[in-house]
């Protein structure tokens, strides 16, 4: 009598992560100049979204003092951009630039998952990233 052979117990190999954001040039070179002026140390910039707006939510980006356990860090440039958790599916996908003219300097998100923005430009209408499985 034979018997059967078990199942193969070796793990299916994983899909790599994706990186949630990517900076163009002028985001980083940016970045990279805040963080050297700040008066303290800076690890690299907390983005995230809050609710509020005309249009229901907002981009939020501050100085990062410290890593914490649950941040998605995202290296790129040479400058690193921490995730705030709650934030990765709404901005999995996106770029950040860095835009400045007369009038205002500030970081713009090309976001694949924003829906609409309101006409003043300060919030916008985010879904969550769909992940395939």
């Amino acid at each position: 009598m034979t018997q059967a052979t078990p199942a193969s117990s070796t793990p299916k190999p994983r899909r790599p992560r994706p990186q949630v954001m990517r900076l163009t040039d002028a985001a980083a070179r940016r970045i990279t100049e805040l963080t050297q002026r700040a008066d303290s140390e800076i690890v690299g910039l907390r983005v995230g979204v809050k609710n509020g707006g005309c249009a229901g939510q907002s981009y939020t980006v501050e100085y990062a003092h410290e890593i914490r356990p649950t941040d998605e860090v995202v290296e790129d440039k040479g400058v690193k951009i921490l995730v705030d958790p709650k934030a990765v599916l709404f901005l999995l996908g996106t770029e950040m630039d860095y835009k400045a003219d007369k009038m205002q300097a500030q970081f713009v998100f090309n976001n694949p998952n924003q829906v609409s923005a309101c006409g003043c430009g300060e919030s916008v209408e985010l879904r969550p990233a769909k992940i395939d499985g």
